[in-house]
């Protein structure tokens, strides 16, 4: 078993691992509980009773944080024409075509986030999808990388916009800030975004769908939050 560092095991004393906290404690204690130099990450994690062998029950999407993620990402738009003009304009890092898919292909580059391609992009970048899909870099319909509204897409990822999608557990990860973030700019992320889970749980689903909801710094201890404590 791994040893917990110091600073660790200091801010886990601040945490009852036996508790459930409402959502405004665990976020005034996310903050509370951050062992790094830097500025931590505020994850959340959610266990879902899904059955992910079932297609309906694997949920994959994305969603523009109220607040942002507190990074800025990198945006590749693979287009052409008017599309390719209106990313940039959007404020796309890079745009291109061919050239650029060449360039993942032959160079090895990846300096990038996130790839956003119109629809007829997408038979020519399929052909990178053993290099693309094990780095969780290739654009889907499902989460608004696949699109004839480029402009868009980037000014959501710039915005701050996050995906998500079921584990073959169940489990949905996504971060909801930085530990710099003032409590109610967490608080309105995490909302925003377990309302979303919420909206989109699946009509197959029998019995309880949420089984437990927490957030956690990078690094830092997991903090379990109450159920009841949201508004549904």
């Amino acid at each position: 078993m791994m040893k917990k560092g110091k600073k660790y095991v200091e801010a886990s004393k601040l945490v009852d691992r036996i508790k459930l906290y409402t959502k405004e404690e665990a976020i005034s204690l996310v903050k509370k509980t951050s062992i790094t130099k830097f500025d931590a990450s505020v994850e959340l994690a959610i266990r879902l009773n899904l059955d992910t062998k079932q297609a309906d029950q694997q949920l994959r999407g994305a969603l523009v944080l109220p607040n942002g993620t507190g990074k800025t990402k990198k945006v590749l738009v693979l287009a052409k024409g008017d599309q390719a003009k209106l990313a940039k304009e959007a404020g796309a890092d890079y745009v291109g075509d061919i050239d650029m898919i060449t360039k993942i292909e032959k160079e090895n580059w990846f300096d990038f986030d996130i790839i956003v391609a119109t629809p007829e992009m997408m038979p020519i970048l399929g052909k990178l999808g053993k290099i693309l899909g094990p780095k969780g870099l290739m654009p889907n319909p499902k989460t608004g990388t696949v699109t004839m509204d480029t402009a868009k897409a980037v000014s959501d990822v710039k915005k701050g916009r996050v995906e998500y999608r079921t584990d073959s557990l169940g489990n949905v990860h996504v971060i909801i800030g930085k530990v710099s973030f003032t409590e109610e700019q967490l608080l309105e992320n995490l909302v925003a975004f377990v309302s979303l889970i919420i909206k989109v749980k699946p009509s197959t689903v029998k019995g309880e769908y949420v089984k437990n909801i927490s957030i956690s710094t990078t690094m830092g201890p997991g903090i379990k939050i109450d159920l009841d404590s949201f508004d549904f």
